[in-house]
């Protein structure tokens, strides 16, 4: 009953603010009665003084008539507006959104009865409507909260109004404390200014990841929103840089290995003949056939490093014992002694020998870092490489670090023909990105935030316990597929 109070109160409070237009329609319903009863008890007057009644007797008759027809209006008043009021009251629930009601008396064959089953299904229809898009806001927002790729949306005056998980890693956000920010005040404005399926660049631990932002619009009550999704395009964009830089080197290692072996038999073939010459033209004559044989070998090296990359078989994954593996990179360096510790008891599911070309290729170039570079820089600290492992999940991260100089172009690491070294080829750590992410993992460096130097984390997958049989990667198979796993 207070329910049902509540309601009539609303609707009334509801209802008071309408300007009305003549009689209400208890009024008009009071009139018709009365115009109706008017006549009969005026023919009942008329009738009882024909019968020369008496006066007396006449009004106790026209008053006991009136108290009946008073009763019978009542009842009959009753029986019309409390189905309508009720009606109203169910009809007002429903607007407010509440599917708790249903009208009573809901029986077929009857007018009345029937207004009440037509009200009863439409609060049916509306509480099962309501429900589905209850399931569905629900249903919308695990999906959103369960989602790799970051999700943001604004109001029309930019300010923060959703995001998710996946952004508050990548982007570095605390919902709790951001939303209701402007994109200003969290230094996205160039995220929300991007267009739709644009790349932007964004820097996750001294990395330059790459995303595309594909953007929609909505509306939240009235009010327009943008929404923002974001997804990590790195690794595909690398692996088109990959097959235009292998394609190039193809051509490039073609070209040069054809240009290279003339030069080299013609430098021999004039080394033959150079005890014809006078003494005082063989000397100079020899040291030009040395530098022209000398830089073609050098040449050829260098092509060849390159098509060491362009030529990477797929990897044969095997259960590979991760301690000795580690024990035996750490060996094979002479110029310092690399420590190893932490080493976790796991099998990798790997390609021993991709494996141990990678680490060795970073464990090089660690001990450069920590040898050669910091002499340069003038630091005076002991030389120092230490290997380290943990892990996370069905992963396992291999830390090498070093007391170097640390990373100056970040940027330009995995950039094939780039190097920073004398003698170096560009070449080492793009194959050792290509073959952790042949594996499912991945490759970072990164300056260290403990002490000056660099770390590279190498991210590989855990063989899981059943033995696995040696079988060629799918993902290496068809390198476009190839993803990198986060951490």
């Amino acid at each position: 009953m207070a329910s049902r109070r509540d309601h009539n109160h609303r609707r009334t409070a509801a209802t008071s603010k309408i300007p009305r237009e003549g009689f209400s329609f208890e009024v008009r319903m009071k009139l018709l009665i009365t115009s109706l009863c008017v006549p009969v008890f005026a023919l009942c007057a008329v009738l009882l003084w024909i019968e020369h009644v008496s006066l007396s007797l006449i009004i106790g008759s026209l008053t006991t008539l009136a108290l009946v027809v008073l009763l019978v209006a009542s009842i009959f008043l009753e029986q019309v507006v409390r189905p309508l009021q009720t009606l109203a009251n169910v009809v007002a629930a429903l607007r407010e959104e509440d599917f708790s009601f249903r009208a009573r008396g809901a029986t077929p064959q009857d007018s009345m009865g029937e207004l009440a089953i037509e009200i009863n299904q439409l609060a049916d229809a509306l509480q099962s409507q309501r429900l589905g898009a209850l399931e569905a806001v629900a249903l919308l927002r695990r999906v959103i909260l369960e989602m790799d790729a970051p999700v943001l949306a604004f109001d029309e005056q930019g300010a923060l109004r959703v995001v998710n998980p996946a952004a508050e890693r990548v982007l570095h956000l605390v919902a709790g404390r951001d939303l209701g920010r402007t994109a200003d005040e969290l230094g996205l404005r160039k995220i929300l200014d991007e267009p739709d399926e644009g790349i932007t660049t964004i820097a996750d631990q001294g990395q330059q990841a790459r995303w595309m932002v594909r953007r929609s619009s909505f509306r939240q009550r009235g009010v327009p929103h943008t929404l923002l999704v974001l997804s990590d395009v790195s690794a595909a964009l690398r692996e088109e840089e990959r097959l235009a830089w292998r394609r190039l080197i193809r051509v490039l290692g073609h070209e040069l290995s054809n240009s290279l072996a003339p030069i080299k038999s013609i430098a021999e073939t004039l080394r033959s003949r150079i005890s014809q010459l006078p003494p005082e033209n063989a000397a100079s004559f020899e040291r030009g056939l040395t530098v022209i044989e000398s830089r073609a070998e050098a040449l050829n090296r260098f092509v060849q490093a390159y098509r060491q990359l362009a030529t990477l078989p797929a990897p044969v994954l095997k259960r590979v014992p991760l301690s000795p593996l580690l024990d035996r990179v750490a060996g094979l360096e002479t110029r310092l002694v690399v420590e190893v510790e932490d080493t976790q008891p796991v099998n990798l599911k790997a390609d021993p020998d991709q494996m141990e070309q990678l680490l060795i290729n970073l464990v090089k170039n660690a001990v450069d870092a920590a040898v050669d570079e910091r002499e340069e820089a003038g630091l005076v600290s002991k030389p120092a490489v230490r290997i380290r492992s943990r892990s996370a999940g069905d992963m396992v991260s291999i830390l090498i670090e070093d007391n170097g100089p640390g990373l100056t172009n970040p940027s330009n690491l995995f950039v094939p023909f780039y190097t920073t070294k004398k003698s170096g080829t560009g070449v080492g750590l793009v194959l050792a990105r290509q073959i952790a992410e042949a594996h499912g993992g991945s490759l970072e460096l990164r300056n260290r935030m403990d002490v000056i130097g660099c770390q590279a984390e190498v991210r590989i997958p855990i063989a899981s316990p059943e033995r696995d049989a040696p079988q060629r990667s799918e993902v290496a198979e068809n390198e476009s597929w190839i993803v990198r796993r986060g951490a």
